[in-house]
């Protein structure tokens, strides 16, 4: 799949599909960034920290209380 073929699919995607890939890609674009800084940070740690951020309104079911990092 060439960059044009993955371009058309992701404007394929429904905006909620979009929403949560990009928020689960964020461990990995912190570990990135980190990692270029020469500051590396384990991935499993990026995870737990955002696993105890409450996701986006849009991307939680309708009811469930926002959760806050402590």
């Amino acid at each position: 799949m060439n960059w044009i073929e993955n371009v058309q699919a992701w404007r394929r995607l429904p905006a909620e599909e979009k929403l949560l890939r990009r928020w689960k890609a964020i461990p990995r674009d912190v570990a990135q960034s980190m990692a270029f800084e020469r500051e590396p940070v384990e991935m499993s740690r990026l995870e737990e920290i955002l696993d105890r951020i409450a996701p986006p309104a849009s991307l939680r079911p309708p009811g469930e209380p926002s959760r806050i990092l402590k």
